[in-house]
């Protein structure tokens, strides 16, 4: 689960994370009400400048700052023009896709006198069985891109999960980037702070793009971005309070309520699996026999019929959609629950795309005597591969052809 940037900065607040003072907004109003606010702070720690403010979107995507999502205000005129381009645009940043995210909420912030920028990243390295802590000096750029570029400037350490990450430790993985000797045991703190929200909260991610310097050699979270593990949200309702269905895929959120894992994509081949190793494999060989996948959506291992109905619904609500192909290895989940789920979704919807079928383990035979006795048309598959150049076959048949130029006489 996401969340957005000023709730981020709440929560590693509490942690000790030193964060520019800030104000989450939802109107033009709001935000010059912030701003005046933001402007009539004390400022015994020389962090901002007075009569800077920072106008940020606030939406569950990065690269807002290219998109125009975020702008520096010299005035409060400025604050006023921004904050009404702002609210409602599209904004359109490279992971948001073409059709963008509408903006909803403002995040008003004091402007920071910067000196230096880096990066800082907290997510599990599953190979190491460890939280890794990644740093750079190249702050505010596309991590992915240094990483491509120039991998010698990220400096990484495997957190122990009994020790913790400790301070020398987070001193010198603060040193190796760069920050110099008067701020390291801020620097230092800080770091820790972020990897004891990170553990407290079952994070699944920490990102800190950019981590500034100040004119005063202080150091704060400039950006935060924070993912939660949503199989430890039930331990965390105040968390699980804070999901912004606004910034989410309508049939992604429907998914959620019968518990199955959907996530849409832009091809047109819908898949049913059972098991997220297999769903991914599905995908893999619809790719390798040409095609595009339309979603990864995984039943799980303990579906019902009723649960799969839900899930085939919701591949029929894709106008895209020219084929589902449904991949079921009977283990837990048996071959016949699957069969009835698709016959009785089958019926109840209209069914207008082709449907490929490839059952195996559990219960398969009987399985495919209630498909084969629905009377429903299903093309039977023997075999992954088999199934996926089905699917990619029909899918491609049943697009309508583009018609061609006119040829009629005069």
């Amino acid at each position: 689960m996401k969340i957005h940037e000023y709730q981020a900065k709440e929560i590693l607040r509490a942690f000790g994370v030193a964060i520019p003072r800030g104000i989450a907004c939802f109107s033009v109003a709001e935000a010059m009400e912030a701003a005046h606010k933001l402007n009539k702070l004390d400022r015994p720690d020389k962090l901002g400048k007075g009569g800077l403010w920072v106008v940020k979107a606030q939406i569950h995507a990065g690269g807002r700052g290219k998109g125009g999502g975020v702008k520096v205000a010299r005035s409060l005129d400025e604050v006023e023009q921004y904050a009404g381009q702002m609210l409602g645009m599209q904004l359109v940043t490279r992971q948001t896709g073409a059709g963008g995210q509408a903006v909803r909420r403002l995040l008003i912030e004091e402007g920071v006198e910067i000196t230096r920028e880096f990066y800082i990243g907290l997510v599990v390295d599953r190979s190491r069985r460890r939280v890794c802590l990644m740093a750079s000096a190249e702050g505010g750029m596309d991590i992915e891109e240094v990483a491509a570029k120039t991998p010698e400037k990220i400096r990484k350490i495997f957190i122990d999960p009994i020790a913790g990450l400790t301070a020398s430790e987070a001193g010198d993985i603060a040193e190796s980037i760069g920050i110099g000797p008067q701020a390291v045991k801020e620097a230092s703190e800080l770091l820790q702070g972020l990897y004891r929200a990170y553990d407290a909260t079952d994070a699944s991610l920490v990102e800190i793009n950019p981590l500034v310097m100040t004119s005063d050699n202080r150091v704060f979270a400039l950006d935060a971005k924070l993912s939660f593990d949503d199989n430890a949200l039930f331990r965390h309702p105040e968390l699980a309070a804070l999901r912004d269905l606004d910034e989410e895929d309508p049939a992604e959120i429907e998914a959620s309520k019968y518990d199955l894992s959907y996530v849409s994509l832009d091809g047109n081949i819908g898949c049913l699996v059972n098991g997220a190793g297999l769903a991914m494999a599905t995908m893999d060989i619809i790719k390798l026999y040409g095609g595009n996948p339309a979603n990864f959506l995984d039943v799980g291992g303990g579906a019902t019929a009723e649960k799969v109905a839900e899930a085939f619904k919701l591949m029929l609500r894709n106008p895209e959609l020219r084929a589902i192909l449904i991949n079921i290895f009977g283990g837990i989940m048996k071959c016949d629950v699957i069969a009835e789920g698709v016959v009785a979704a089958a019926r109840e919807v209209k069914l207008g795309v082709p449907l490929v079928v490839r059952l195996e383990g559990t219960n398969v035979e009987l399985g495919r005597k209630i498909l084969a006795e629905s009377g429903l048309p299903i093309i039977s598959a023997a075999n992954m591969a088999d199934a996926a150049a089905k699917a990619v076959s029909a899918a491609a048949a049943a697009i309508p052809e583009t018609p061609g130029p006119a040829t009629g006489r005069t």
